[in-house]
């Protein structure tokens, strides 16, 4: 069992690694594509990966549901800026912490890491409306900076309208015009 455990974690998370790879590169984040998600192979994240591996899902949730949280998660949000989870901060206006804009890079790294993620966990389901659909369920629950969760929206309606070629294009367009 550990070891098809073993497998199944290592060749999801190659396949989602790639595919996030693929859209960076047609996004025009380039480096980001090539860094991306590393940190799931440290010990803190790959080891609970394996003991918690469904398949179908991220082992992530079935640690949760396990002990009531999910240390590789909280190790993964606070090692990879393209988590909205990420970018928190304490506010001095409010004296808790607050969720705080994403810069655009990383906004489209977690734009190209979604729609992966999708691709990877509902397979030959997927259509370019899944993104979309997942962010609409889970946007009630979420502690998202407006600007930020208006941005990603933006793109994931584009992405179930107009599909992937005119998103990505619509971005490298926008990458391009922030390089300026």
């Amino acid at each position: 069992m550990l070891a098809k455990n073993f497998y199944g974690h290592l060749t999801t998370v190659l396949k989602h690694r790639h595919m996030v790879m693929r859209h960076c590169f047609k996004a025009g984040i380039f480096w980001q594509g090539l860094l991306h998600d590393l940190s799931k192979f440290s010990p803190a994240e790959f080891i609970p990966g394996v003991l918690y591996f469904q398949g179908n899902r991220s082992p992530n949730e079935q640690e949760r549901e396990e002990i009531g949280y999910s240390k590789a998660w909280m190790h993964h949000k606070g090692r990879n800026k393209h988590h909205f989870e990420y970018w928190t901060d304490y506010s001095m206006k409010t004296k808790r912490m607050e969720p705080v804009r994403m810069p655009d890079k990383y906004l489209f790294e977690m734009f190209c890491d979604r729609v992966a993620a999708s691709k990877i966990y509902n397979k030959e389901k997927y259509t370019d409306k899944c993104p979309l659909e997942y962010f609409l369920w889970a946007k009630p629950n979420r502690i998202i900076e407006r600007t930020t969760r208006e941005r990603l929206e933006f793109l994931l309606r584009m992405l179930a309208e107009k599909g992937e070629d005119y998103t990505f294009a619509f971005i490298r367009t926008l990458v391009r015009r922030n390089k300026r």
